[in-house]
């Protein structure tokens, strides 16, 4: 088995805790469905915002998933960058996995697909 990490980026609209719990639960969702992953396979999830962020904690939002109570879950701010995309939340799922890195699927959703259009493929 590999450590592979996998990425994925989202947007909301507002700095609204419920929003931001939201589409941080949907990004999840996505990644997990489409790399075909389980919670006890995931070594950890680093979640950043954009400083505009700051109603809640997205961790929240992955903690009350079933069966994700033991993986180790990080928030943390962006940093800062001038011109940056705003509202953005972004995950690094770093996880054990017989798949090659080329095989891993990235989510970017909303405003994020600007990120790493390469990589924003629509679902399948």
């Amino acid at each position: 088995m590999y450590n592979r990490g996998i990425r994925g980026a989202t947007t909301v609209s507002h700095n609204e805790e419920q929003e931001i719990l939201q589409a941080t639960a949907v990004l999840l969702k996505e990644v997990v469905e489409r790399n075909e992953i389980k919670p006890e396979d995931i070594c950890s999830v680093w979640i950043t915002v954009t400083p505009d962020l700051d109603t809640t904690f997205p961790a929240r939002a992955i903690r009350v998933l079933n069966g994700w109570d033991m993986v180790p879950l990080m928030c943390s701010t962006e940093i800062p960058v001038k011109g940056g995309l705003p509202k953005c939340i972004r995950l690094l799922i770093q996880t054990n996995t017989m798949k090659s890195q080329r095989e891993m699927i990235h989510v970017y959703q909303n405003e994020a697909k600007s990120l790493r259009p390469d990589l924003s493929t629509p679902a399948q």
